[in-house]
């Protein structure tokens, strides 16, 4: 059954880094676009990134601009989250989710999606 595994969560001081990776399994990343979501204890699922299949488009929410940037790699049907300056506020699980074609920030509209990477930023 085709899905995606996230991978690369854990425990990181403020101001560290991660580097998240969503590889899929069973089908190829070429025509897919790629979000990645958040959600913190309490709170709705959030988009943070995303990414188009055909013309690497790329979204980012304002909370994180200029500290998180995705980008994928179709050879190794993989999607990357690289996450810099990492806060407090930026601890929650993190999930992958696949669509055909365009990206949307709407979780709703995504078909395929893993089970998540707890991202834990503290000091």
């Amino acid at each position: 059954q085709a899905h995606v595994v996230e991978s690369g969560g854990g425990l990181v001081q403020p101001g560290g880094s991660l580097r998240l990776s969503c590889v899929a399994s069973g089908f190829s990343l070429n025509g897919y676009a790629i979000g990645w979501f958040r959600q913190a204890p309490g709170k709705e699922r959030e988009g943070v990134s995303c990414i188009n299949a055909d013309d690497g488009s790329t979204y980012t929410t304002d909370s994180v601009k200029g500290r998180f940037t995705i980008s994928r790699d179709n050879a190794k049907n993989t999607v990357y989250l690289q996450m810099n300056s990492l806060k407090p506020a930026d601890t929650a699980v993190y999930y992958c989710a696949a669509r055909w074609r365009g990206y949307s920030v709407h979780p709703q509209e995504y078909d395929a999606w893993g089970q998540g990477t707890q991202v834990t930023v503290s000091s």
